[in-house]
């Protein structure tokens, strides 16, 4: 079954040319041209990705995002044709899993979305008869699942910020860059700033760590990069 896509965007050409080139790569697609639109069919049709505009009518992409990740876990990426860094924070902070500045290449949006997709089917990459659960501490982290718990309480991520805990505590005690990580989670030459990366772990600190000012899993190593640590 083709992966299906909702793109959220109040200018009609910019949805067409969407549609057209997603379609050419063998994608689903279904539109919403504003805000509450966007809400209805992200929860009643279940997309597989949902690219959102920021500027749109009846509630902003910041305010679907939000509203979003209050209840599904379905990446986001959120475009957008503001150029101020704080607009590309806010929408990361509000739980999208990455952003494209308009205008942009129809070649660096298809593999952005590829490599998005790639993480929405775990179990065609794991080995037969090898356990994918792990403990750390209090935490187990389930892959086969996407699900980390403490004790028996699941901890709610999006699949980004899964992907970037599971991808350090398989590795845990290495250190990486920002960049590098950009690279090995994000899954794509990244074009944007590596400020991301430090977005997406502090919102990870947020849900994981019981003091996030003091992390126990998610480790700074000031000028050089993160680390897991049990």
């Amino acid at each position: 079954m083709n992966k299906k896509i909702l793109i959220v965007d109040d200018e009609k050409n910019i949805v067409d040319i969407l549609k057209f080139n997603l379609k050419k790569e063998g994608y689903d697609t279904i539109e919403a041209y504003d805000g509450e639109e966007a809400i209805n069919l992200a929860l009643t049709q279940n997309p597989d990705l949902i690219l959102l505009d920021i500027m749109l009518p009846k509630a902003d992409g910041f305010t679907v995002c939000r509203k979003l990740r209050q209840s599904i876990s379905t990446p986001i990426l959120m475009l957008t044709a503001k150029e101020e860094e704080v607009d590309k924070v806010l929408g990361l902070e509000l739980g999208a899993d990455d952003y494209i500045t308009k205008p942009f290449s129809t070649r660096e949006l298809i593999a952005r979305v590829k490599a998005n997709l790639r993480r929405l089917a775990p179990s065609e990459h794991l080995d037969a008869g090898k356990s994918h659960v792990n403990k750390y501490g209090d935490l187990t982290i389930d892959t086969d699942r996407y699900e980390i718990k403490r004790e028996n309480d699941i901890i709610e991520l999006t699949l980004r910020e899964f992907e970037l805990v599971k991808f350090l505590a398989a590795q845990q005690g290495t250190i990486f860059s920002r960049e590098s990580l950009l690279e090995k989670v994000w899954g794509y030459e990244y074009y944007g700033d590596v400020r991301t990366v430090d977005v997406t772990v502090r919102r990870v600190r947020e849900k994981l760590e019981r003091d996030p000012s003091n992390p126990q899993y998610l480790v700074t190593k000031r000028g050089v990069g993160y680390y897991f640590n049990s």
